[in-house]
């Protein structure tokens, strides 16, 4: 909850400098923005630690192999970082390139959970016969 109040005042605090920036100097508000987002995504990765621990417990509980969580936590990654891209393109007023970024994005999720979709046919197969 603290940490969530610290977030919520960073933003409000951004937003607030950033409109006031627009006017005169819109880079520096631009900048603004990314470092307050660096700023905060700092502050919420010290809680992925925890996330990953659990998931990766569950996964030997279960038996499944790392090899099989990896593809999760990337396709997981790139879809927060190309969220993140998209929107700093937005607000900088370039959406042709936040498209751009957006497919790119897609596309690299989708080659990052490959070697699961091989597991999980190879399992699939097993079943089967």
């Amino acid at each position: 909850m603290e940490a969530m109040v610290k977030l919520a005042a960073v933003g409000v605090t951004a937003v607030a400098l950033s409109a006031v920036l627009k006017r005169g100097t819109p880079e520096l508000a631009l900048l603004l923005a990314l470092a307050a987002g660096l700023w905060m995504l700092a502050l919420a990765a010290n809680g992925l630690g925890a996330v990953v621990a659990l998931m990766e417990e569950l996964a030997q509980q279960a038996g499944l192999s790392e090899a099989l969580l990896e593809p999760v936590f990337k396709t997981v990654a790139l879809s927060i970082l190309t969220k993140l891209t998209v929107e700093l393109c937005r607000s900088a007023g370039e959406g042709g390139v936040a498209a751009f970024v957006e497919t790119a994005g897609m596309v690299l999720a989708l080659l990052a959970t490959l070697p699961l979709v091989r597991a999980v046919a190879q399992l699939m197969g097993e079943l089967l016969v």
